[in-house]
This record gives structure tokens, sequence and C-alpha cells, in this order.
């Protein structure tokens, strides 16, 4: 009976990680959704960017007050600098360019351009220096393939629709009102291209949040829920600035106990709240990959549940795009893994970024990790430099010596 009790308990306490992060694939599914149904109805996004971030400063702001305001780094000039771009590339680029293309495509194809944000990183880390890349080596060519073959994915998915794939259930299910962009026409097809233009800028401007962000990890590496903090809040000002400058009617700051406050409540507090602690919890017991590879999960619960709620039609083109872009993710995971395990040496513990999805503490980890390894190879380089400076040349004694007994 004892060994039947601590196995159940040995299987519950191995399976937390897998179950934390199902619930949160779940999470990020039902922001998608809910975001889409709060869009359709009429929500500007640059309202719901506002709102979104300013519940996740109000919500963070205190844990980051009770357990880290002992030692806080100065902000001085060009912290300011790094929290004022961060702001700008994630809570008012990346956010309002995805809502806009989460608006005229649909949430399962959302998700899947979101797939491609490792991918992005890595080129930009590369552009940036802040990537070694040898490609004699196997981990970084499933890196440059892996890249390749989401580049296409998003492509494919972006200029072939293709016919529409009925589900098994969706033939059964008659909703009084679809909630997703009719795509039958050729206006709509215009939107739906300009919707993948805009997934795909929003998802460089996550990429670049990212490799910025790895030099705040510097100054904030022990005050992580500061960092995300002040982010939200910088954010949270200036999409202020935005809404004021492209909204110009006061009815669309409006918002009651509907949808809409649901959808920025749902943000604020799930994707870039709860998100944070459970997410950082599963990578200090499993690794960033673990938690990384559970990102098309969430595609997958999109897809079902937008077939069955929001009446959503898929496509063949965005199921056979969505396939590439997955197996070019898991292409670059397995190489970050490959990477990781042939460094035997530590690497300091990476801040979640404030955006909703699993992919950002692996991003944030890999790049760290290529910067240490260049700094250490910069390292080595000055050292062999002095010992070659420093090290006597050896005299020739031969000829001296028989110039000395010539002499005497």
């Amino acid at each position: 009976m004892k060994n039947q009790l601590g196995c159940c308990l040995k299987f519950l306490e191995t399976s937390k990680p897998y179950f934390a992060m199902i619930s949160l694939q779940f999470g990020y599914a039902g922001m998608n959704i809910i975001t889409k149904v709060s869009l359709n109805r009429g929500m500007s996004h640059y309202v719901l960017v506002v709102y979104r971030h300013a519940i996740a400063t109000a919500v963070i702001a205190p844990f980051a007050f009770i357990f880290e305001r002992k030692a806080q780094p100065r902000i001085t000039f060009p912290i300011f600098l790094q929290l004022f771009v961060l702001g700008l590339l994630g809570p008012v680029i990346d956010q309002n360019f995805y809502y806009a293309g989460l608006k005229f495509t649909s949430p399962t194809f959302s998700c899947a351009m979101s797939n491609m944000l490792p991918a992005m990183t890595f080129v930009m880390a590369v552009i940036f220096r802040m990537e070694k890349l040898d490609v004699k080596k196997l981990r970084c060519q499933a890196k440059i393939v892996g890249t390749l073959v989401t580049v296409a994915g998003a492509m494919f998915m972006t200029l072939y629709k293709g016919p529409i794939v009925e589900m098994v259930w969706s033939k059964h299910v008659h909703p009084r009102k679809s909630y997703v962009t009719d795509t039958t026409g050729t206006t709509d097809d215009k939107d739906w291209f300009k919707g993948s233009i805009l997934l795909i800028l929003a998802t460089l401007a996550w990429a670049s949040l990212f490799v910025l962000q790895t030099k705040a990890l510097k100054t904030y590496k022990n005050h992580q829920l500061s960092l995300t903090t002040l982010v939200c809040f910088m954010g949270t000002l200036q999409a202020i600035a935005v809404t004021f400058v492209m909204e110009h009617k006061a009815s669309a700051w409006r918002i009651g106990w509907d949808m809409n406050l649901l959808a920025a409540a749902y943000a604020g507090i799930v994707t870039s709240s709860i998100s944070y602690y459970v997410q950082g919890m599963v990578i200090k017991k499993r690794g960033p990959v673990f938690a990384t590879a559970f990102s098309p999960l969430m595609m997958i619960i999109v897809a079902i549940l937008g077939s069955f709620i929001l009446a959503e039609k898929i496509f063949l083109g965005g199921v056979i795009g969505g396939v590439l872009i997955v197996i070019g993710l898991y292409s670059v995971l397995w190489g970050k893994q490959k990477e990781k395990m042939e460094d035997s040496d530590e690497i300091p513990e990476p801040v979640k970024g404030v955006q909703g999805n699993g992919n950002s503490i692996a991003i944030i980890e890999d790049i760290e990790a290529n910067e240490v390894d260049l700094q250490k190879a910069e390292e080595a380089n000055k050292k062999l430099s002095a010992m070659v400076i420093a090290m006597p040349m050896p005299m020739p004694e031969l000829p001296i010596k028989a110039t000395r007994g010539a002499i005497a």
C-alpha cells in the first residue's frame, strides 16, 4: 500500500510540469479566442493594448515591491532608453500589430505565425553578432534548416489559402453568428494578406524585443519582476500616446462589464502575470526547451475551440504552412538543446518577457549562452596574446660562446 502511494506521489510530482504547461497553453488559447471576439465586436486594438498592460502593471507591481524592493538598480539615462525601446517594441508595436493581424485573419492562423519567433530571433542574433554560428556543427545546421523551413511555412500560409478543411465536428455545429473574418471575397483576400504581413511584423518586433532585453537582463539580473513591471508601465504610457493619435473618438475608451473588459483583464492577468510565475517554476525544474516545446499545442487547441465557438474556417494552406512552421520550430529547438548540452557552464536564468507566448525564456537563454561563449573566446584570445608578449625569447647562445672562445 505504501509503495503504491509512493508511486502515485512520485507520478504526480513528475507530472506537475506537464500539467502546468498544458494549462498555460489553454490559457493562451483562451486569450486568442476572447480577444478575437472582442475585436470583431468593435473594440479598438489600441485601447485594448492600453488596458491590458495597465492591468498587467497593477498586478505585477505589488510583487515586485514586496520581493525586490532592496538594492534596486539606478535608472540612468542609458537604462531609461533601454526601457523606453523595450516598451515601444513589446506592448506598442508587437501587440498592436498582432491584434490588428488577428482581426484580419483568425486565431489559429495567428498562433501558427507566432511559432516563427525562435527562428526570427536566431536570425537577428546572427545579424547583431550575438549568436556564434559554426556551419560545420550539426546543431547550427539544424538551426539554419529550421529557420528556412519556418520562413517557407509562413510564406506558404500568406500566399496560398486553398480550399476549406472540413472538421468532423464542424458539420454538426451551427452557430448563430461567426466571429471570424469571412475570407471568400477579393476584398477579404486582401485583408487576409494584410493581416499576414502585420503578424510577421509583430513577430519581428517581438524578436527584436528579446535581443534588446538580453542587454537589460545584465542590469536587472536579480530584479526580474521589476524589469517586467517597468516595461509594462512604459509600454502603457506609450500606448496611451499612440491611442490618442489614432483614436479620435472618446467613446473608444468606454469599457463596461462586457467582453471588452474580459479581454483586457484576461490578457493582463493570465497572459502577462500568471504565466510569468508558472513558466518560471517550470524552467527551474525542466529547462527552457521543455517549456517552448509545448507552444504548438496552443495552435491545436485554438483550432478546435475556434471551430466550435467562433465557427472558424480552416484552410488547407494554413494547415500545410502550420505544419512546416512546427517542423522548423522543433528543428531550431533541437539545435538549442544540443548547444546547451555542449555548454557545461551555467547560464544565468533569464527573465520572462511581458508577452504571451511560451517561447521567450528559451530565446533569451539561447542569446545569453552565445554571448557567454563569445566573451570566453575573446578573453582566451587576450590571455594568449598576453602570454606571447610576456614570454622571453631564447637567446642564440652557441654563436656567443664561440665568439667568447675566440677572444679568449
